[in-house]
């Protein structure tokens, strides 16, 4: 069975060296959901509380809502971060509240203080389920993540090969056998 979660993101991008409207600084929202596949926890008569699955994932994605995102070699990286420097705001601002941990892999680099994320490839749907699914698939049981930015859609099936240990008292994930959010432990 499945428990199924959207996210509303709003950001930036642009796609580099691409001849087409695309190519222009320009916003979206986007819609990403996320969903997750396990057995029925029987302590609470569901796969994974949707609630948590948000406050997990949000973690992560809060680093692309309202963020610029731009590809690593694209010449607006180092103008935008000179205005922003020059503004005050690359090394964040009082206003700059809900960034998330920044974070490196080999597909994106999050720089919450400056609302940025640099990519190593240009951000479409299917480049955002990539990165989604490479910061989350060490926290969810992820079966399928779809994103949706414009008339632009793309989706990914994953197969589940774990179970996650959860609690029978809310049906989160254990840490160390040990509910973080109740504090039931595992015997």
């Amino acid at each position: 069975m499945k428990s199924i979660t959207t996210f509303d993101l709003q950001y930036a991008h642009r796609f580099y060296n691409f001849k087409g409207e695309a190519q222009y600084l320009h916003g979206h929202t986007g819609v990403l959901t996320i969903e997750v596949e396990d057995s029925i926890n029987t302590g609470v008569n569901m796969v994974f509380p949707c609630n948590e699955i948000q406050k997990t994932a949000w973690e992560v994605l809060k680093n692309f809502d309202h963020a610029t995102i731009l590809r690593h070699d694209d010449p607006l990286l180092p103008a935008l971060l000179e205005v922003y420097e020059k503004q005050g705001i690359k090394n964040g601002a009082p206003q700059n509240t809900m960034k998330g941990e920044a974070f490196k892999t080999e597909l994106a680099t999050a720089y919450p203080d400056c609302r940025l994320v640099v990519t190593k490839e240009t951000m479409t749907v299917e480049g955002m389920i990539k990165i989604v699914y490479d910061l989350l698939k060490d926290k969810l049981n992820i079966s399928k993540i779809t994103f949706t930015s414009g008339v632009n859609a793309a989706s990914e099936e994953y197969e589940v090969n774990k179970t996650l240990e959860r609690c029978p008292l809310c049906g989160i994930s254990l840490k160390d056998n040990v509910c973080p959010k109740c504090g039931y432990k595992k015997q």
